[in-house]
Parts: structure tokens; C-alpha cells; sequence
């Protein structure tokens, strides 16, 4: 299997070659899923005793099971939160797998993590954090959320000299990312959560009220706040400047999550973030709106030891890397062996410059403002808040739940876009999120057009 023959070179050319196609495609074809038991029927089993080699493996790939995977760089893809890579991160995606790179350490990456931590750095600086903070790239938010909350404990628990309360807690709202929620629950912490406003928002007013009711032995065990800089429903920014004064008046961890909305630190709207300076840490995926591939996620520490302290393994066979100065992503994210995931974000960094990054931004921003004009032009349509970001909430006059879910499926299946309802305020309604600067006003014009749709046809 690892000889370099005639059979393999054949096989890597064509795989090179419909790698090649496929970045060169602008746009991709959206494409959409298929059912198990039509994907079972296309071809029999692929693995199997004496393999059907790679030329077979690949054909069907490419002619059957690629046309059933959605796109996700589609600028009609909107649901969720979309990815859009930049072509240099996509191409040095494929370099940083033909190079075998374990990123564990030091040690044994010595390069690449110096390049990663560059790209760490800008990320830092757009947040205002001191020349101090450090981390690294894990898998994804949910991840970094954890990690960021289990370096947060590991302070509360020093700072107790390790005495445990009846229970660790954190303060949150409901708009957190439900990763938020998940983590808390591996960790054992219990969440106590936060009412807000109308609009959503956690504000520091609101953390004063709830703190008002603590008794002091709850107010110990409080090991952070987490605020959220830009929702993944409705891209809503936490007013983190009275949130961060309530965190250094109470001496409290303040955790951000910016896996979405961190990205907009380098746009106009840098404003709405006031306040994020003072993250003791701080979540950005680079995957989500920084135009990288899958997967690459950013935690920022303001003080690294704690997450140093919290997340270093420690094993005979780990000795001589722990015992290093230099800088190991194992010891400030839960994991050990790990791919480079941040090299392709620094290599699209370093080759089209922060410039473009920030233009590229603005641009989501400013056709979220424009959807907004195109909405309210038509009379079937409304809008259901005005969007901070690059998220859009609507919704259809006259649909009831069942009529959405019907038209996205048709919309799919028709080329139409790739756009879900969600709930907000226990009412279905529409999301756009914008991330990819190649999504074009006349793509947000086609899919409302489409609206205009009889449910009875």
C-alpha cells in the first residue's frame, strides 16, 4: 500500500487533477443530499477484501457520492453558518496533508506552529488583547468553548488553593451557543443562566441583578462569564463593555465567544465590540467567517498559564516536550495530537494581506444592509430584526411551519439556495447568514423572488 509504482502515480494525478477542477469551479455546484438507500444502490460495498482499487474508488466519488455532499462554499449556500475559503488557504490545505505535520509540539513542528501563532497574533491584536496572550487552533468552537471554560476553572481553582465548592458554576444567557451548554455539562458545571432584555442581549445590568440574589460560598464557585460576540441565530453582539466592567469589578473570568461574529473585529462595526479588550478568553473560527477551510478554530488566552496549567498532559512518553520553554499547542487546547489546522488561515493571511480580509468582511456586512432594503420592497415578506452583523432574520407573511420547511426543501432541490428556518421567540421564521463575499445582491433577489411561491402548486 505505501509503494510509489506506476498504479499510484497514475492515481495521484487524477486525484491532483479533480482537486485542481475543483477549486478552479466559481461557483461550485451546490448539490444536495441523497437518501441511504439511494446512495446504497449506486454501486454496492467500496470496502471490501481485495479493494476496487483507486481509479474505481475515486470514479465514484466524484460521479456519485460528491453530487450527494452540499457545497458549503456556495454563495446560495445561507443556512447555519456557511464556510468560504480563499483559493491560497484551499490549495495549502492540500500541502499541510501530503506533509504529515503532527502539530502536538514544538518539538515536532517547530515552523508551522510559529506560523500559526502569527496568524494568532493578528487575531489577538484585532481584539486588543496585551502582547501576553497566546493559544491555539482546535477543531471547532464547541471545543474551544471547552477549553477556554476549563482554563477558567483551573484559575478559580489556584486562586482556592484547590478547595472545592459544592459545585463549579458559570454565568450565561441562553443565547449562548448551545456548546456553552455542552460543555458545562462534561465539565460538571452548573450553568446558571442570566435573563436579558427584549432584544436578547446580555448586558452588565442584567449580571448585577442576578449576582444581587448570590450568597457569597455561589459567588465563589462562579469560575466565568460568558458573553457572545455575535449570535449564531441572529448575530447579536452581548453589550460587552458594561459586561467587561462587571467582570473586573467581581473579579470574574470573562470567556467570549466570537466563533462567528469575532471576525467582524476587522470591519466597520469594530465598534460594537467595545469591551472584548478585557477577554480572559476569546473563541474565533477562522473556518467561519475568516475564510478558511474546515476546521480551524482560534482560543485566545489573555493569561495562558491557566490553560497551560489545566490542559497540559502529562505521561513519561511526554516528558522532554513538557519540559521545553517553547510553545506547545497540546498544553492550551483539550487535545494532544492535532493536525496545523491554523497554517492554511496564515498562508491565505500572508498571501492576500489583511486588507483584502477586512474588505472581504465589510462586504457580508453591507449585503446584509442591502437584504434589508430588498425585503422590505416586497409585500410577502418582512423583516424580524435589524441585523448587527451579517445574519437576516425575515419571515413570510401567511407560512405557517409546515410551508417552510416545504419551500426550502423544493428551493434545494431546485437550485434555488440552501436556506432553513430556525426558531426566534418560539416563531419559524427565515435566516440568511452571509460569510461569502462572492453572494451577490441578485443571489438574495433570486431566493426572495422564490418566495413569492404558492404552497398549493
Amino acid at each position: 500500500m505505501h509503494r510509489l509504482d506506476e498504479e499510484t502515480l497514475q492515481l495521484e494525478k487524477a486525484i491532483v487533477q479533480y482537486a485542481l477542477e475543483r477549486v478552479a469551479l466559481q461557483p461550485p455546484p451546490l448539490d444536495g443530499p441523497k437518501s441511504e438507500a439511494e446512495l446504497s444502490t449506486l454501486y454496492g460495498p467500496n470496502v471490501t477484501e481485495e479493494g476496487i482499487g483507486g481509479e474505481e474508488a475515486l470514479r465514484r466519488f466524484i460521479e456519485g457520492y460528491a453530487p450527494a455532499t452540499l457545497s458549503s462554499d456556495h454563495p446560495r449556500f445561507l443556512a447555519f453558518v456557511p464556510v468560504a475559503p480563499t483559493k491560497a488557504s484551499v490549495l495549502f490545505d492540500m500541502v499541510v496533508s501530503a506533509s504529515c505535520i503532527s502539530g502536538t509540539s514544538w518539538l515536532e513542528a517547530a515552523g508551522a506552529i510559529y506560523c500559526e501563532n502569527e496568524a494568532l497574533r493578528w487575531l489577538a491584536d484585532l481584539a486588543g488583547m496585551p502582547s501576553t496572550a497566546g493559544g491555539t487552533f482546535v477543531s471547532g468552537g464547541s471545543l474551544a468553548n471547552l477549553s477556554g471554560l476549563h482554563a477558567a476553572r483551573q484559575r478559580s481553582k489556584e486562586r482556592r488553593n484547590f478547595e472545592r465548592p459544592d459545585r463549579w458554576r458559570v454565568l450565561s444567557s441562553r443565547e449562548a451557543h448551545s456548546s456553552i451548554a455542552s460543555a458545562a455539562s462534561l465539565m460538571d458545571l452548573e450553568v446558571i443562566y442570566v435573563p436579558t432584555g427584549p432584544d436578547g442581549k446580555l448586558t452588565g445590568a442584567n449580571l448585577d441583578e442576578v449576582w444581587a440574589g448570590l450568597d457569597d460560598e455561589v459567588r465563589a464557585s462562579i469560575v466565568a462569564v460568558v458573553a457572545t460576540a455575535g449570535t449564531t441565530n441572529a448575530g447579536l453582539v452581548d453589550d460587552l463593555r458594561s459586561i467587561s466592567t462587571f467582570t473586573r469589578i467581581n473579579d470574574l473570568w470573562l470567556h467570549v465567544d466570537g466563533a462567528y461574529g469575532g471576525a467582524a473585529l476587522a470591519s466597520k462595526e469594530r465598534w460594537r465590540f467595545e469591551g472584548i479588550e478585557y477577554a480572559d478568553s476569546l473563541v474565533i473560527d477562522p473556518h467561519k467567517w475568516l475564510f478558511a477551510p474546515f476546521d480551524a478554530a482560534a482560543i485566545l488566552y489573555r493569561e495562558p498559564k491557566y490553560a497551560k496549567h489545566a490542559l497540559t498532559q502529562e505521561a513519561a512518553y511526554l516528558d522532554d516536550i513538557n519540559k521545553a520553554q517553547e510553545w506547545n499547542p497540546s498544553s492550551y487546547g483539550y487535545h494532544l495530537s492535532r493536525r496545523v489546522r491554523g497554517l492554511p488561515f496564515w498562508f491565505s493571511l500572508a498571501t492576500n494581506g489583511t486588507k483584502r480580509y477586512q474588505e472581504a468582511i465589510q462586504a457580508s456586512i453591507d449585503l446584509a444592509r442591502a437584504t434589508v432594503a430588498e425585503v422590505e420592497r416586497r409585500d410577502y415578506v418582512e423583516m424580524v430584526t435589524q441585523p448587527e452583523l451579517s445574519v437576516v432574520l425575515f419571515r413570510r407573511l401567511g407560512w405557517g411551519p409546515e410551508v417552510y420547511d416545504r419551500w426550502s426543501s423544493q428551493a434545494l432541490k431546485d437550485g434555488v439556495g440552501f436556506v432553513l428556518p430556525t426558531e426566534h421567540r418560539d416563531e419559524k421564521v427565515l435566516r440568511f447568514c452571509f460569510v461569502n463575499p462572492l453572494t451577490t445582491l441578485d443571489d438574495v433577489r433570486a431566493i426572495l423572488d422564490s418566495l413569492a411561491w404558492d404552497p398549493r402548486s
